[in-house]
């Protein structure tokens, strides 16, 4: 495919792909940073790139501009990169897709993902997403996830998915998969909707750790587990000025531990009247300690 450029094809070993897309698949970035650690753990090697140039309205996500040591300008477009790291001790190695969802030619962008991994030999692929849900930052983050092929259901301890309705990038990408005859499942960070931070260490680190026997690999997560904490502790922080959010909380925390189907109370209030920035909240506490 003209918009696929592979440096050299890898020659892999059973490979497992793991994608994950910034955008609308991707609250807090905890889909992405998680598909980062993996790249940077295993030192992985980039070897295949898709061209921007045809799949993004660059209105909406424009190119950066930065100044290098040099002081040069360099410009940067939308990157969709393709890494590969070996294996020497487990039956799979590893491919990961690090990218952003394009605004155009879905089908196109897609196809040409399951034309690297079918040539890749890739056994299975795994998406990685996040989303925004009724959910408390208080208790573990629960990750949902799916399988295109009912044989794979047992073996991943996932359900066939049974979703209906609007979908992203991920959904189309599986439906390319899935008409290659390639194997495919999604996993699903759930992320508190009322917490607006660019970044979710406890969501990341829950990926990974449900990837890991997917993948047949183990990773340590300390460092991540560490910032996980201190998240938690910024935002118990940025709560205890706040008596509505919560009562908010609480009220998740009640429907969460009466079960996993029960349903928040219903006077709970609207989600926009509940945002808790935390970011803002430790920028004034910077500033008001003269950091």
């Amino acid at each position: 495919m003209e918009y696929l450029k592979v440096d050299a094809q890898p020659g892999l070993k059973s490979p497992v792909a793991v994608c994950a897309f910034t955008g609308w698949n991707d609250a807090a970035s905890a889909a992405t940073n998680a598909a980062r650690f993996i790249v940077r753990r295993l030192g992985a090697r980039k070897f295949a790139t898709i061209d921007a140039e045809p799949f993004y309205d660059f209105k909406e996500q424009r190119p950066t501009v930065r100044i290098t040591a040099r002081g040069d300008r360099d410009l940067n477009w939308p990157a969709n990169e393709f890494f590969y790291a070996r294996n020497p001790t487990g039956p799979h190695d590893i491919v990961v897709f690090i990218g952003a969802e394009p605004a155009l030619r879905w089908r196109t962008f897609t196809a040409a993902h399951a034309e690297l991994f079918r040539e890749v030999g890739a056994e299975m692929v795994v998406s990685l997403g996040a989303l925004l849900a009724d959910v408390p930052h208080s208790r573990p983050v629960r990750v949902t996830g799916s399988v295109m092929d009912e044989s794979l259901s047992a073996q991943l301890d996932l359900q066939p998915s049974r979703y209906e309705g609007p979908t992203g990038i991920v959904g189309v990408l599986h439906t390319a998969l899935r008409n290659e005859g390639l194997a495919g499942a999604s996993l699903w960070a759930n992320v508190p909707h009322y917490i607006t931070t660019s970044q979710n260490p406890p969501a990341t680190a829950a990926l990974l750790r449900r990837l890991q026997p997917i993948v047949g690999m183990e990773w340590d997560l300390s460092e991540l587990d560490a910032a996980a904490e201190r998240f938690s502790d910024e935002v118990n922080t940025a709560l205890s000025g706040n008596p509505e959010i919560e009562d908010y909380v609480r009220q998740l925390e009640q429907a969460v531990d009466a079960g996993a189907d029960a349903e928040p109370a219903s006077q709970l209030p609207r989600a926009e009247d509940v945002l808790l920035d935390i970011e803002h909240f430790l920028r004034e506490r910077r500033e008001d300690n003269g950091d």
